[in-house]
């Protein structure tokens, strides 16, 4: 028998550099079923995106509106734009036993905690092994400035503080190591007893077979 369950909110979040996107999308590739949390946004798109792919497009007036009726599970606003998480995708994925992965920062993950799916969410903080070594992965993308690698690096340490917040923590010193660390805590977080909202009458049809003996 199959037991149906509930889907969970995973939230990774870590300081720029430490991996939680490349953790993010090697979970997406290891498992099919889990979606990754489409952020709305009142940027405009750029070439070649398009709307429900990288971004919900959306005003700033259908944002606040939104985030006034409650649409947002969280929400910023970033040098002058406006970026959230809809609630509508993640309680249909939620229903269809599908997980959702958030790769956000603490402060979506501490608005996301707080809402009404709070009870539903897997918080990871993912660490680098030494802060020289964040600072090396940094410089190797060979995408920022000096300047602006002194920036995200000045950040981390804010980023960093949160760390006693989340549910799990991983040192990302190897990437493998790293990624089955994340696995297990993912296979662990959906076989809790209150994901599985069938389980009591999978029980139940157990202690009637007893009855029939």
């Amino acid at each position: 028998m199959t037991i149906h369950r509930r889907g969970l909110l995973l939230i990774l979040s870590s300081p720029s550099g430490a991996g939680k996107t490349t953790l993010s999308r090697r979970l997406m590739d290891w498992d099919k079923t889990i979606r990754f949390s489409i952020s709305a946004t009142t940027r405009a798109a750029r070439p070649g995106e398009l709307d429900g792919r990288e971004y919900y497009f959306r005003s700033r007036d259908a944002f606040e509106t939104m985030v006034a009726t409650g649409e947002m599970l969280e929400h910023a606003e970033v040098f002058g734009n406006l970026y959230g998480s809809p609630k509508a995708p993640v309680e249909a994925a939620m229903a269809a036993g599908r997980d959702t992965v958030f790769d956000i920062d603490w402060q979506g993950g501490q608005q996301i905690r707080n809402s009404a799916l709070g009870r539903d969410v897997v918080s990871v903080f993912v660490l680098p092994p030494s802060i020289a070594e964040l600072d090396r992965r940094l410089r190797a993308r060979g995408q920022d400035s000096d300047a602006v690698i002194a920036g995200r690096m000045e950040k981390s340490r804010d980023e960093i503080s949160h760390w006693a917040e989340y549910d799990y923590v991983i040192v990302n010193a190897d990437l493998d190591v790293a990624f089955n660390d994340l696995v297990t805590i993912l296979q662990a977080e959906r076989m809790r007893r209150d994901r599985q909202p069938d389980l009591a009458d999978f029980v139940r049809g157990l202690n009637r077979e007893f009855g029939s003996r």
